[in-house]
């Protein structure tokens, strides 16, 4: 009997040591750890998601063993309601639409800047009408500049001013959320001043409007566009957001470097308007990085003094450092 308990008692031991080692040596097969998991990213036909753009034509996500479906809108606003509705995992936006989507209830992260790593990148521009007056910034005291109100565009209409020496109740806006009849009404001098992002501000001054201040020629970086994923999608799927960083910076660079041979691309997918697409320059990326701590807070501050925010977001809720490690 007691040699019977015995080899049970070897057999048991013998049995957990197999069960131990094969739990040891078992690869681990998280969604953390695999590239497979499928991502949903949601474009518009602009610049800024052009890298993306090349990416799919060149078949760099597959490549990179990525699974990345591009998911098309015809306005931010459908595209950010998407995110929320979890529909798609990311996208490229800017640092006002990231925090009013973090108040929304979205929990979102930012990986990194794709335009605006220097302030010659992400071209935005102040225009004075064709029939208008105004040459000088100082003449725009008081005026009403036509702006898309609660969105970067009054963002950096307000940080342009600002620094050119306006108080802020010399500063006078009026709400024209749609960019094209934006342009619409600043060429035919039915506002005297509008903000417009390029393409759209270099049509407009094809048609006469004239330039009063340009972003990419001043210091003080005002204007950057980041990439930003659901901080779910970032838990169940690191490993490949890591990855897709990298090839949209990967294509980014191509297109810094070789311009000519993605213009075909650029005209068609940022919709470059015909009386500008020979002469219209392609837009140039840095080196990826993330925004400094100053330049969100600067946009944060300036949406608690507009109350579009409660509380100002520590930089840790609004930026992941690790998706670019």
């Amino acid at each position: 009997m007691k040699r019977f308990v015995i080899s049970i008692l070897v057999c048991l031991i013998a049995f957990t040591g197999l069960t131990g080692c094969q739990k040891a040596t078992t690869p681990k097969s998280t969604a953390e750890n695999t590239l497979n998991q499928p991502l949903n990213i949601g474009v518009l036909f602009i610049e800024d998601n052009l890298p993306f753009f090349i990416a799919e034509q060149e078949g760099a996500f597959e490549k990179a063993g990525l699974k990345v479906k591009l998911i098309p809108f015809q306005s931010a606003a459908e595209r950010d309601a998407a995110l929320q509705a979890g529909q798609i995992d990311g996208e490229a936006a800017d640092l006002v639409a990231a925090a009013l989507l973090k108040k929304g209830g979205t929990d979102v992260r930012i990986s990194s800047i794709t335009l605006g790593a220097t302030p010659q990148e992400g071209r935005f521009v102040l225009l004075a009408a064709p029939g208008s007056n105004i040459t000088r910034v100082e003449e725009l005291k008081n005026v009403p500049i036509a702006v898309s109100e609660n969105t970067i565009i009054e963002y950096i209409t307000d940080q342009l001013l600002l620094g050119a020496g306006f108080a802020p109740a010399e500063i006078k806006k009026i709400s024209v959320p749609k960019m094209p009849i934006r342009l619409q009404m600043l060429t035919n001098n039915q506002v005297k001043a509008a903000l417009l992002p390029d393409p759209l501000a270099s049509l407009a001054e094809k048609q006469g409007a004239r330039v009063i201040i340009d972003d990419t020629k001043i210091k003080t970086n005002v204007s950057q566009v980041v990439l930003l994923f659901r901080k779910d999608a970032i838990d169940k799927k690191r490993a490949a957001i890591k990855k897709l960083v990298q090839v949209y910076s990967e294509a980014a660079r191509n297109l810094t470097k070789n311009p000519a041979k993605y213009r075909p691309l650029l005209i068609e997918k940022a919709k470059i308007p015909d009386p500008i697409k020979d002469t219209y320059k392609s837009p140039t990326f840095s080196k990826p990085t993330v925004p400094s701590k100053e330049d969100l807070d600067r946009v944060l501050n300036w949406m608690v003094g507009k109350k579009l925010l409660d509380k100002k977001y520590s930089y840790d809720e609004m930026v992941d450092v690790s998706l670019l490690k």
